[in-house]
């Protein structure tokens, strides 16, 4: 059997055990690929050659549309590729990609995948200082960037060639590749070992790392994520996601592209749920995947009536709050699930389609994917129920994890301790396998010597309506060592003032366990990474050099609030 059969059986396998989770984990086995093989080639041009289905769907805020089938996306990326390759891109060589969801940035992905050449995704909101760590680190030898943000390279020194999409000055101009001839790749003899991505980090606690996939981590193991997700040939699928961050080639490139789905992208400068919730039924949206943020905006605009053709909701990103769930079903009848995983891999862990959703719980590990909680105090697998850290057993080989942090061996050796790869995040399991999320390994604190995860609290706190976000951290205490205080950042229409706030210490006393009580509380502008995932060690870090000098609120400041 040829790569591309043995491709399509993995995946149609898949597909044929939707809706039997214990099996698809007993029974699924990934593809036996050879020593060569080339996603963009291998697959995408075998689904795309002479195929007039839609593969991308782009809708921007005024209603316009660009629309690319799959052929027109094999042809466009078949040019790229030879255009790019007369610019000196070669295989092995690193290229810098940092465009906004616009049909050039999927043109990009597969043009560079096809010369077998290393792409390290950007997000257009980094700043010059941020570029220079990044083409210094990853070695690039080329950018590919829109004429707009040409000026931000202006100060990165290296000797890297200059795209852009558009003209600028010194550059070359993408756009160009449009009067190439759309002659079909030739393989560049890529083996599944080989450099694909190097993606880096959102650096919620330290720099950012600098994560390396191969021709086979991501474009194989979203064969998992596909499964997560629901997804089916000739679905569309819309997923809330920015470029330049892992997500967005998890469900608006791998997997869709896998199932022969359709990404559709729908672009805006300010969210817009109104507007999001038009689009799902206008364009007849089967899978719809967001973060909890955009799900939570959904809520408080008033979801309506379910969009005719949706079948799967899906949240990812950051845990899925219980309350979000409960709104959604009771609205919609669907059943919104999530999953858990990192850039460092694909999905590890999800409540899959047709499976028992346990409250709490973000389900049970993937098929392919050998997820085990491992016991800190004793760095062996949890036996049965309990508590530990999400890894990886590395005995078992994962496929979908990286190879490794480039040029970082220090923080390389300490993810792969022991024969396991260490997620970083607590969990618990219960005996019938289901997993729940607790938190970051160094979020989880203690608080009279009972464990405190963040976000358990947090899932409490932002059900009130005052509470927009919220981040729960240890502040020191002279009697306990340390107590739980939440930063707030409040809804609109709430002041900062001593009413809102002994309004939600009292709701989070009538709601969490007495040793769970958020005792302090201040009102703040959370700091975030560009991805805009929150900084708890900024938080953490204030709280450590100014405890009880800042602006809060305390529980023994209301006498109402006593026992």
């Amino acid at each position: 059997m040829d790569v591309t059969g043995a491709y399509r059986e993995s995946r149609d396998q898949l597909l044929a055990l939707r809706g039997e989770h214990a099996r698809a984990v007993t029974e699924f086995r990934w593809p036996q690929l050879g020593e060569q093989f080339n996603w963009a080639i291998d697959w995408f041009d075998a689904i795309a050659r002479d195929n007039d289905r839609p593969a991308l769907v782009i809708v921007e805020e005024d209603g316009s549309e660009l629309r690319r089938s799959f052929a027109d996306m094999a042809a466009a990326s078949d040019r790229l590729a030879g255009w790019l390759s007369s610019r000196g891109v070669r295989r092995g060589e690193s290229v810098v990609l940092m465009l906004d969801n616009q049909v050039e940035l999927w043109e990009s992905m597969l043009a560079i995948m096809k010369l077998g050449a290393v792409i390290v995704p950007t997000t257009t909101a980094v700043g010059p200082a941020e570029l220079i760590d990044r083409i210094f680190r990853s070695g690039a030898q080329h950018v590919i960037a829109n004429a707009a943000d040409t000026s931000k390279f202006t100060d990165v020194p290296g000797a890297y060639g200059r795209i852009s999409v558009g003209p600028a000055d010194g550059w070359a101009d993408l756009r160009e590749a449009a009067s190439s001839p759309a002659r079909p790749v030739t393989h560049p003899g890529t083996g599944p070992g080989d450099p694909l991505l190097h993606y880096f980090t959102s650096g919620t606690t330290s720099r950012p790392k600098l994560v390396e996939h191969t021709q086979v981590s991501y474009p194989v193991g979203h064969l998992a994520t596909m499964y997560f997700l629901g997804l089916r040939p000739g679905d569309v699928h819309l997923n809330i996601s920015s470029p330049g961050w892992a997500k967005h080639a998890w469900s608006c490139f791998f997997a869709p592209w896998i199932a022969e789905a359709t990404i559709l992208v729908c672009n805006y400068r300010r969210f817009d749920p109104v507007m999001l919730l038009d689009r799902l039924r206008r364009w007849e949206v089967s899978t719809f995947c967001a973060p909890p943020t955009v799900w939570r905006m959904l809520i408080n605009s008033d979801l309506g009536e379910r969009p005719g053709a949706l079948r799967e909701v899906i949240g990812a990103g950051e845990p899925l709050n219980p309350e979000v769930i409960e709104q959604v079903e009771r609205a919609w009848d669907l059943k919104l699930r999530d999953g858990f995983g990192q850039t460092e891999t694909t999905a590890q862990v999800a409540n899959t389609p047709g499976s028992e959703l346990r409250p709490g719980s973000m389900g049970r590990a993937l098929p392919g994917v050998p997820v085990v909680l491992v016991d800190p105090a004793t760095g062996r697998p949890v036996e049965g129920s309990g508590e530990g850290e999400i890894c990886l057993d590395l005995a078992q080989h994962p496929l979908p994890l990286m190879t490794g942090y480039r040029n970082d061996a220090e923080r390389n050796d300490a993810a792969m301790d022991g024969g396991f790869y260490h997620t970083g995040d607590v969990a618990t399991i219960d005996e019938d396998g289901y997993i729940t999320y607790v938190g970051r390994t160094d979020d989880v604190f203690k608080a009279s010597d009972y464990k405190i995860s963040p976000f358990e609290l947090e899932s409490v706190l932002i059900e009130h309506p005052a509470v927009a976000e919220a981040a729960v951290v240890p502040s020191p205490d002279p009697v306990r060592l340390a107590v739980p205080k939440a930063y707030i950042a409040l809804a609109p229409g709430h002041a900062p003032d001593k009413t809102t706030a002994c309004e939600i210490l009292r709701y989070a006393r009538e709601h969490l366990a007495p040793y769970q009580r958020v005792r302090r509380l201040e009102f703040f502008d959370l700091p975030k990474t560009i991805s805009g995932k929150i900084r708890r060690v900024e938080l953490r870090a204030r709280e450590d050099e100014s405890a009880g000098q800042n602006l809060e609120w305390r529980d023994d400041q209301f006498p109402e609030l006593r026992s």
